[in-house]
This record gives C-alpha cells, sequence and structure tokens, in this order.
C-alpha cells in the first residue's frame, strides 16, 4: 500500500477514512473523531506485508496476529463503507477505549483521553413513576462527540423545553414539565457545562432522532437560553461584575409560627439578602431553617436548594423526608474540603440562575462547618442584581460571619423553656428595614426594639 498522505486524508470524507481504517486493521475507530482517526492512520501506515517473523524480530515479542479481512475497492461507495443505520454502536469500559490509539502519537492518546471523559449515562436513581428510571438509563450508551451530533440529520424537529440537570452533568429537555414524557430530549454534559446551564432554564434547538442503542433523541445544538440567543448568554458578564442593590423586594413568609411572624416583620428578608440564622447550642437553629424552608417552598417564584454541612444522621434523615430534598447532605464525619466543594457547587449553580433573572435561595445548615475562607467566600456570592435576578443566602451558624444583611439571632433560654417566640430582637436586625417594609414599618421595629431594650427581654 501506497504512504498515505495527510492531507488526502483530511480531504477525505468520514465514510472513507472508515473505510482504510477498517482495511489497516486498526480497533475502535467507529468512536474516533475525524482528526483522531487520521493520526491513528497515519501512526500505522504504511502497512507493513512482512511475515510475522520479521516484527518478532523487531519487537522482540510475539507479533499480534491480526484479522484477514477482505480488502475493498478504490471504487467503493460512501453507503458501503459506511455503517448499518441500525448496528449499535460498540460499548467499550474507559480503559480500553485508552488503547484504541496505540499507534497514534503522544498528543493524539491525551486528547482521545480528554474526549472520552465527555461520554456519561444519565444516572440510574429511583423514579416513584413506573419506566423513567430504566428508560434514562439506557437513553444514551455514550455521549456522542461533537462532530457526530452537529452532522446527524435532525429531521427538521425543534424541541422546547425546561432543562432537568442530573446528577453526572448531563440533563434532559423536558417538554411537558415537570412530567417526564417519551418526547423529553437528551442534553450531553458537554452542552450544559458550555452553555452552563442549570435546572430550570427553558431552552430550545434541533433534535437528533435516537439511534438504535438509545431511548432518547439529542439535542444537536442549544440555540436559546431562557428567550436570549445561546451564544450571548453564555459570554455574559461574570456575575461577580453584575451590578448590585440592596434588597428591596421583601419575602412574605405568610407562616403562623410565631417566629417565623417575628423574622417577617422584626427582621425582614428581601431577595438577595446574606442571612445568619445564630444562636448558641440547641438555641433551635436548624429547627428555625426547617420551618422557613417549609414557608419559602409554598412560593413558585423562587428556586430553593438546600445543602447540609456537618450534620447528624438523625437530622439528614429528617430533611430527607420532607418536601425540599438537600441538594447536598455531609455529616460531621466529612471532611472539611468536601463540604466546602458541597456548598460552592450549590452557590455555583445559584448564580448562573440569578445571572439570568432568576431568584434563587441557598439554604446552608452549618456554615460554620466551613472554613474562614469559604464561609466568607459562599456568604458573599449572595446579592441583589440590579434590573436582575437575585441570589438569598439563608445558613445556620454559632455566631454573625460579617458582611450579613440580616441577622436573625435565636435566645436559647426561650428554646429550652418552650416560650415563643423565640427570637431574640436585640441581637437581630436588619439592615436598611424601610427598603423592605416601609417607613412605617422600619419605626414600628424601632420601637419593638426600644420596648424590648426597657424590659430586658
Amino acid at each position: 500500500m501506497a504512504v498515505l498522505d495527510r492531507s488526502e486524508l483530511e480531504a477525505s470524507p468520514l465514510a472513507d477514512l472508515h473505510a482504510i481504517a477498517d482495511q489497516v486493521g486498526l480497533e475502535g475507530f467507529r468512536r474516533m473523531r475525524k482528526a483522531e482517526l487520521i493520526e491513528a492512520i497515519l501512526g500505522g501506515s504504511p502497512v507493513s506485508e512482512a511475515p510475522q517473523e520479521d516484527e518478532e524480530a523487531e519487537t522482540g515479542a510475539p507479533a499480534r496476529p491480526r484479522r484477514r479481512r477482505a480488502r475493498r475497492t478504490a471504487g467503493a461507495s460512501a453507503e458501503e463503507d459506511a455503517p448499518p443505520a441500525d448496528e449499535p454502536e460498540e460499548a467499550e469500559a474507559e480503559p480500553k477505549r485508552s488503547r484504541r490509539s496505540s499507534s497514534s502519537s503522544s498528543s493524539s492518546s491525551s486528547s482521545g483521553a480528554a474526549e472520552a471523559s465527555e461520554g456519561e449515562r444519565p444516572p440510574r436513581r429511583a423514579r416513584s413513576r413506573g419506566g423513567r428510571s430504566s428508560a434514562e438509563r439506557s437513553s444514551r450508551s455514550a455521549e456522542a462527540p461533537d462532530e457526530d451530533i452537529e452532522g446527524s440529520d435532525s429531521g427538521g424537529r425543534i424541541a422546547e423545553g425546561v432543562v432537568e440537570v442530573l446528577g453526572n452533568g448531563s440533563a434532559f429537555l423536558r417538554v411537558d414539565p415537570p412530567e417526564p414524557s417519551d418526547d423529553d430530549v437528551y442534553i450531553s454534559a458537554a452542552q450544559v457545562r458550555r452553555c452552563e446551564l442549570v435546572s430550570g432554564d427553558r431552552v430550545n434547538g434541533p433534535v437528533r432522532t435516537p439511534r438504535r442503542s438509545e431511548r432518547y433523541p439529542s439535542l444537536v445544538r442549544i440555540d436559546t437560553i431562557n428567550g436570549m440567543p445561546a451564544d450571548t448568554v453564555s459570554d455574559g458578564s461574570r456575575y461577580e461584575d453584575l451590578p448590585v442593590a440592596w434588597p428591596s423586594d421583601r419575602i412574605a413568609l405568610g407562616s403562623q409560627d410565631p417566629t417565623l411572624k417575628a423574622i417577617e416583620w422584626l427582621t425582614p428578608i428581601g431577595l438577595g439578602s446574606r442571612v445568619s440564622i445564630v444562636g448558641s447550642r440547641l438555641a433551635g437553629k436548624t429547627e428555625t431553617l426547617r420551618h422557613l424552608a417549609a414557608a419559602l417552598g409554598e412560593r413558585d417564584d423562587l428556586d430553593l436548594s438546600l445543602v447540609l454541612l456537618g450534620s447528624r444522621p438523625e437530622e439528614i434523615a429528617q430533611w430527607g423526608e420532607g418536601p425540599l430534598q438537600p441538594a447536598a447532605a455531609l455529616s460531621f464525619a466529612a471532611s472539611s474540603e468536601a463540604q466546602g466543594q458541597a456548598a460552592e457547587r450549590a452557590i455555583d449553580t445559584a448564580k448562573r440562575l440569578a445571572a439570568r433573572g432568576g431568584n434563587a435561595v441557598v439554604l446552608i445548615d452549618g456554615l460554620d462547618e466551613l472554613s474562614s475562607h469559604t464561609a466568607r467566600k459562599v456568604l458573599a456570592a449572595a446579592r441583589n442584581l440590579h434590573d436582575g435576578g437575585s441570589l438569598t443566602l439563608i445558613a445556620t451558624a454559632t455566631e454573625p460571619l460579617g458582611g450579613e444583611t440580616t441577622v436573625i439571632a435565636l435566645d436559647q433560654a426561650l428554646t429550652s423553656s418552650g416560650r415563643e417566640p423565640i427570637l431574640d430582637l436585640l441581637g437581630s436586625g436588619t439592615l436598611h428595614p424601610e427598603l423592605l417594609v416601609g417607613e412605617d414599618g422600619a419605626e414600628a421595629i424601632r420601637k419593638a426594639r426600644a420596648t424590648a431594650l426597657e424590659s430586658g427581654v
């Protein structure tokens, strides 16, 4: 066989490259991208027709037997070279993928390893609705490289729906949210990262029909995110550079719990507030946060997430029985590093949502479990974006960290005696309460404080 020329290979269609790879006995070529496939072919050409004994002499080891393959004629059509439409792609374990380009250069090998890591399956998680978990587990045998997806026939179908990000980084576009359906569309983890998608985003784009080994169709590309072009959303300003304002939209709790009613009017919380629920041991911080979570969960305009840090196993189980499932739940046995990573992941997701105009609320039980630097970084992320969304943080801690806009102090003596509300009014406070409850409300708060000071309560 003549020595193959790189320029000729680059000008050849993928089907012709598959034919050449098949002829030279290259393994796993159907899963390679075009550039990687060219490197692998060049690394193995020209094909040696020498007997096996010569190969043994050069390498010092017995040559690997090669299967005899029928030569293809030079005039074979692309349809003959391409795999049948109903032929499922082979699924190999990750270690085996790393050997698929053994004859390629070290640079192409490292590139191939990086690309192979893009393939992910939807996680195997239990579902209350029959058949959903097994359908989503088998929805993709592997994530298709972007080149293959872009070149696929979408059949002219455009899908629009709400994103639900899964635990492994990939996602589904729910066309009839929140219920799953057979018309849902798979979104690769690479697309989720590239467009910084979060659960709740509304996106649309062309769809590729599922292959034989796939359960769901796949999104070819993302055209719009929340009604805006995807490229402008992804290339927007950094969250930290967006202009901010003091919280001015009070979060109505609407609870009959005495402590929550006192919090709502005497230490009001607004969209974008940085809130610390502070108190000594057994002051009722976790229980107050639980009541707040229940009240906030009644609002449809808020995107809630919960992170448990350094919690007791019994508390984790109790939270798990409630309507708001923790995004992360770590006991006091977890390392400080692991707890910091869990908190930062939740904050990063909330920041992307807020930057796109949403109102995110992150509840953290156990801010004391983080290092001082990480705790301040997490707290500082909360803000009210000017003419945009908001990120509200409500966290429990022993003492105020500094930088809060609202401090809710609890009185352990009131808690232990069963008296309510358990709010320590003199230790609590909100900056610029007049923006949240008006001048009359702010004056009422000042009078309540004066009364508490005079009575010594």
